[in-house]
């Protein structure tokens, strides 16, 4: 991929071109849309040279011109059944999407198919429904059985009215969209009394039959251009089907591998990397593979050096993507470089500035940078293109938190989700106002909805966990800690918290291993953090390990009366305020490197008392003089510094008598 052509390019455009037409047709706008960036973002190869006299305004020049014009209205269907079936139906099908523009999706689906699909339940093992025996004895509650009415009112499987693929495609998923606008209607309002999150699309019971009726009738024979298959693993999906989901998804991408949405789709059901390592080799192989793993490995929060070079050559295709910047201003959003991401982002504003995508990201960025002017500009940037979007409202709430007027923030990061509910970022945020705000109930509710729309959000799980430790739940906390360490296991802050728990716990010798781990984590990651009330908390300089994790791997081995131990590592406590590291070479050789330290901090002073009394109570009165008088100095527990040096000096005293 290192040189591209002009004819690979051209390729390429075409093959983006037709893309955008045929999501277009399908009614696949953010498909279309991202296709449509994709495109224009290709390097130009027009030849601006003009071989003949004609002038360039010439009115003979359309006439000298070449090449043909192509006319994009509807686009082609190499099937030749296929494309005889939509020339017939060509009036059918722009009214039915016309109604779909306006939002009339029980009008467009009722264009082409009949008005008896079923209305059910979604069952959470399968979107199909089974006629199963129902128990003898039951206890509790009853659990929600599909009406017999119902199950009799669904139509056989080969009942579909003859129509061409996009047709059916068009009418299908005017159902899905008809029941997902009907289940927002039927939703209470966001953390009501009554809003347990449960309200279910009643149309992917009949979608379903259909199309497995579909499928069924044509086994291997041929399919669907793609598009079928997708809108069957979105169904698949929602009925928490995920490994048929996958297939079918899989299959979706094989046959037309540029839908964009199908890959997202199939990227929001991996929830690791062991997941996405397992689907690799069922992939195509072509360019939107490799934008693919690019966005799920960012959207697993990998930021690793194969990840940059793999967009470095997407980078060089499109030079020009938006989609492409922002992912690596996100990869290093994950790897907490904030000035490389704020730069990035700041050029794409200033490149398009209409752009609302991904912004919520950035005000986080700023957020955490404590940037209150830029992220000011950016709300109202923001507000100006499109008050009513979902990351337009993260943007406000976000600068309104920075101001800590939290109930504000919990304003816009509400109306957010009353635009979407499924705005993974609004969940979340608003989690932490509700933590900031102590309404601990309300900050739960928001992060296990958080947590139900991507499982793979680790500041839910870290949010989770920071909620139920200050109601004292610590089993709950360490649960959701070890949640977020596992999906963040460079991060110093999860294992520190998994160590705290740990520790309240009773358990000092797990604890002692998560501290040790976040020691590690810390070579990768700096100890900020964007959790808190838009303060950075600023780690130890580079090549410093945290001295509060190495003072309370210092307090646990206390408690496990390892007191050698112990106060070894609180002497490292110590040596972080000058910032020496010991590397052991060649045998019992020691080098001692002095790099920035922290300086004098409240963690250092604490680990110096400690040493001074342990000192003391061994008998080294002279090393504990020399502690107690450098704490003195240093400004920190000096009472307690002074009592102990005339407790040193009376014990000199008697000594000497």
């Amino acid at each position: 991929m290192a040189g591209v052509n002009r004819n690979t390019t051209d390729q390429l455009r075409a093959t983006l071109q037709d893309a955008i037409l045929k999501c277009s047709e399908r009614c696949l706008y953010q498909s279309a849309k991202w296709a449509a960036e994709l495109s224009t973002s290709l390097p130009s190869t027009e030849n601006l040279s003009f071989s003949s006299d004609t002038e360039p305004n010439s009115p003979m020049q359309d006439v000298e011109s070449s090449t043909p014009a192509v006319s994009v209205v509807i686009s082609a269907n190499p099937d030749p059944a296929e494309a005889r079936l939509e020339a017939q139906e060509i009036h059918k099908y722009l009214l039915a999407k016309s109604y779909f523009d306006c939002r009339e999706y029980e009008r467009c689906a009722a264009v082409f198919l009949p008005s008896g699909l079923p209305r059910a339940p979604l069952s959470a093992a399968s979107p199909n429904v089974q006629t199963r025996s129902p128990s003898r004895h039951t206890k509790g509650k009853a659990k929600d059985t599909y009406p017999v009415n119902v199950i009799r009112s669904i139509p056989p499987r080969d009942m579909l009215p003859y129509i061409s693929q996009k047709s059916l495609f068009l009418a299908l998923y005017a159902k899905y969209m008809a029941g997902e606008k009907k289940k927002d209607e039927d939703s209470e309002m966001i953390l009501g009394p009554v809003d347990g999150g449960s309200t279910i699309n009643r149309e992917l019971v009949g979608i379903s039959r259909s199309l497995e009726g579909w499928f069924a009738a044509r086994g291997n024979e041929g399919s669907s251009g793609g598009w079928l298959e997708y809108l069957y693993g979105i169904v698949l999906a929602k009925g928490k089907n995920e490994e048929d989901a996958k297939r079918w998804f899989i299959r979706s991408v094989h046959i037309f591998p540029f839908n964009w949405g199908a890959w997202l789709e199939l990227s929001e059901l991996l929830g690791s990397v062991e997941d996405l390592q397992r689907i690799i080799p069922d992939l195509p192989r072509n360019i939107m593979t490799l934008m693919f793993l690019l966005y799920s490995n960012q959207e697993l929060h990998q930021s690793g050096e194969q990840v940059h070079n793999n967009l470095t050559e997407l980078e060089k295709v499109f030079p020009e993507s938006q989609f492409l910047k922002t992912q690596r201003a996100l990869l290093f959003y994950h790897s907490k470089d904030f000035e490389e991401a704020e730069s990035i982002f700041s050029s794409i504003i200033h490149t398009d500035p209409h752009r609302v995508d991904s912004l919520d990201h950035y005000s986080n960025i700023l957020y955490v940078m404590n940037a209150r002017p830029k992220l000011a500009f950016l709300a109202q940037l923001a507000t100006a293109t499109d008050k009513f979007r979902p990351e337009t409202c993260c943007v406000v709430g976000n600068y309104y938190s920075l101001k800590s007027e939290h109930e504000k923030a919990v304003m816009y990061f509400r109306r957010a989700l009353t635009l979407d509910r499924n705005f993974l970022s609004a969940w979340t945020l608003m989690g932490h106002e509700y933590v900031e705000m102590k309404n601990t109930h309300a900050a739960i509710e928001s992060y296990r909805r958080a947590v139900d729309v991507n499982r793979k959000d680790y500041r839910a799980w870290y949010g989770l966990g920071q909620t139920y430790e200050v109601l004292e739940m610590h089993l709950y906390a360490l649960f959701y800690y070890q949640r977020a360490a596992s999906l963040r296991p460079y991060d110093p802050k999860m294992w520190q918290a998994v160590g705290s728990c740990y520790d309240k716990i009773g358990r000092p010798l797990q604890s002692i291993k998560a501290y040790k781990r976040a020691l590690v984590a810390g070579t990768y990651y700096d100890a900020s953090s964007s959790f808190g009330s838009g303060t950075t908390s600023q780690g130890p300089p580079s090549g410093v390990m945290d001295p509060e994790t190495l003072y309370q791997v210092a307090l646990m081995y206390e408690k496990l009366n390892d007191l050698d131990e112990a106060a070894s590592y609180m002497e490292m406590t110590l040596a972080q305020e000058d910032g020496f590291t010991s590397n052991p070479e060649d045998g019992d050789e020691e080098e001692e490197i002095r790099g920035p330290g922290t300086g004098v901090t409240n963690t250092t002073s604490k680990a110096r008392m400690w040493l001074a009394r342990w000192e003391f109570g061994r008998g080294g009165l002279k090393r504990a003089m020399e502690l107690a008088n450098e704490l003195c100095q240093d400004g920190v527990e000096v009472e307690e510094a002074k009592a102990l040096i005339r407790d040193l000096r009376a014990r000199m005293e008697a000594e000497r008598g």
